[in-house]
């Protein structure tokens, strides 16, 4: 289990340098199809779902880009921890620090959508201890919380 710490969160040309070194050291290679889906996937503000992805890489590269193609880019990046998926939207956003591996826990706002990555290793290390103590062993667990972000509370109270 991963320890509490503070990270260092690339952006932009930072962030696609860290995520190809993190693939690269995974043995895969950063091909270009591969720098154009990361580029597009790091670039939306809430996650973002393959035929998003697809259609902004078809708008940057000047051709069709197929969604499945796509697919099969976002899950090795979530393989190799450069993205992850918020499973109840079906989408997914860019890991801010690929080359730290934490469980992931997502607070998503029902309302506009924004979706922000916490990392506490307190709380997913209690989930990994009550999984295996109910004779589950834990690969990599996702913990998603559902309702209102800061930005969308206030207007809801109004």
């Amino acid at each position: 289990m991963a320890h509490a710490h503070d990270h260092h969160e690339p952006q932009g040309a930072e962030l696609a340098l860290a995520a190809q070194t993190t693939l690269e050291k995974s043995g895969e290679q950063w091909t270009t199809m591969r720098a154009s889906v990361y580029e597009a996937l790091a670039g939306f503000a809430k996650p973002a779902s393959a035929y998003d992805i697809a259609d902004a890489v078809s708008k940057s590269e000047g051709r069709r880009v197929a969604a499945n193609s796509v697919y099969r880019i976002l899950d090795l990046f979530v393989g190799a921890n450069l993205a992850h998926k918020v499973e109840s939207a079906n989408a997914y956003i860019a890991n801010a620090h690929p080359d730290c591996l934490h469980d992931c826990i997502f607070l998503v706002c029902d309302h506009c959508g924004q979706t922000t990555h916490l990392d506490d290793d307190r709380i997913t290390g209690g989930v990994r201890n009550a999984a295996r103590a109910a004779g589950f062993s834990p690969v990599r667990p996702v913990i998603e919380v559902r309702g209102a972000c800061a930005a969308c509370e206030p207007a809801l109270s109004a």
